[in-house]
């Protein structure tokens, strides 16, 4: 089905300063602690050129828009769903709070989620073609890890030459009627933290050694570690948390297609 759903993906983000606070008071108050070193702009760049496998969130980063609110502004909610999307995405709720109360206010059926896709196809971001295309050339594996939904980002993997195996997302469920039955909670993009374990995962399943994740958000920057770099995304939207926090920040694919000619 081709749910453009969608990305939701910015959660978590508030129970990661949470941390990162907790982490620095207790440095502070422990002398034999050591705190973990921030790789370098450069040690990032090197990693990034010497990747395994590069992981990309889709929504406002591989394509332009959110689905979500399209699919809400396809249903007649869109106002009241886009401002639970600016929350979601700038870490103040829980990822499966946010996704279930959008789309318990959505309530899709089979047939609008199919109407929508064939009518709005979702619009590929200016030069993500001619990265996955680089990264493959250079035996890169490339893997899109969403909060959105299986089958309109597996549309966005064919279109890219992502095969639909290196997609994780999650999955809206209908009844036989075709109506809304809700989305499966058991995927690990469901939740707040299921883009790291995703990436833990794949860590554990194919021995890679770097990973890198790229997004626009706060649940994908929170997805490092595990994986070993983020690249904040703001070619599409600006997310304030994400570009103040990221150490490396770019605006257009093409800065990353300039890193990978480097070498």
């Amino acid at each position: 089905m081709g749910n453009i759903s969608a990305c939701l993906d910015r959660c978590g983000f508030a129970e990661l300063l949470a941390s990162y606070s907790s982490e620095e008071a207790h440095i502070k108050n422990t002398s034999r602690k050591v705190p973990r070193r921030m790789a370098s702009l450069l040690e990032l760049k090197e990693i990034f050129r010497n990747a395994d496998a590069v992981c990309f969130d889709v929504d406002s980063t591989v394509i332009k828009e959110e689905g979500i609110d399209e699919l809400a502004k396809f249903c007649g909610v869109g106002d009241a769903v886009a401002e639970m999307t600016r929350r979601a995405m700038g870490g103040s709720v829980t990822f499966k709070a946010a996704l279930t109360a959008r789309l318990g206010l959505i309530r899709p059926s089979w047939e609008q989620v199919q109407k929508l896709i064939s009518e709005h196809p979702p619009q590929l971001t200016p030069g993500i073609r001619e990265l996955v295309s680089r990264l493959h050339q250079r035996g890169i594996q490339v893997f899109l890890i969403s909060g959105g939904f299986q089958s309109i980002v597996e549309h966005v993997a064919l279109q890219v030459n992502i095969p639909t195996t290196n997609v994780f997302a999650n999955r809206l469920k209908f009844y036989f009627n075709g109506e809304y039955a809700g989305f499966d909670e058991t995927q690990p993009t469901a939740e707040s933290g299921g883009k790291g374990k995703v990436i833990s995962h794949l860590k554990e399943q194919f021995h890679f050694k770097k990973v890198v994740m790229i997004g626009d958000g706060a649940t994908d920057m929170e997805a490092c570690p595990p994986a070993d770099c983020f690249i904040g995304f703001g070619g599409n939207v600006i997310r304030k948390q994400v570009k103040e926090k990221a150490k490396w920040y770019i605006t257009h694919f093409d800065e990353l297609l300039k890193e990978l000619e480097e070498r």
